[in-house]
């Protein structure tokens, strides 16, 4: 018998090329896309996912680049800015989740791309 699923929070953070659409979402997508395959994910345990860019992102929303993943349609997405401190990463998409595991599985935090940086010991993940 399995043990029932827990509810973990899940981090990770990218960085898009430049401040465009189609280079958020392609940063969107690829983050997205590590999360759900790292944790070996389904869209129904997904409850909730809060994206945060720096100010020099807001060519668009990362939340509806997250909305068109398949079963993701009752997932609670958020956008907001991330606070702005002098020397930050910058065109950082930073993400927090939150979803049902098993209660043994070890969680990925995905940090790809330039955000690899901003957690070294992460960066075996990528």
């Amino acid at each position: 018998m399995s043990a029932p699923p827990v509810l973990r929070a899940l981090r990770g953070a990218t960085t898009a090329t430049a401040n465009s659409t189609e280079a958020i979402a392609e940063a969107v997508e690829e983050l997205i896309g590590a999360l759900i395959r790292g944790n070996d994910l389904e869209g129904d345990r997904v409850l909730s996912v809060t994206f945060s860019c720096t100010t020099d992102l807001d060519a668009c929303f990362p939340a509806a680049v997250a909305r068109r993943q398949t079963g993701w349609q009752g997932v609670a997405l958020l956008d907001c800015q991330q606070m702005a401190v002098a020397g930050d990463l910058p065109r950082c998409i930073r993400l927090l989740a939150h979803a049902w595991m098993a209660a043994d599985r070890t969680v990925v935090h995905p940090y790809l791309r330039e955000a690899a940086r901003l957690r070294p010991d992460r960066s075996g993940h990528n």
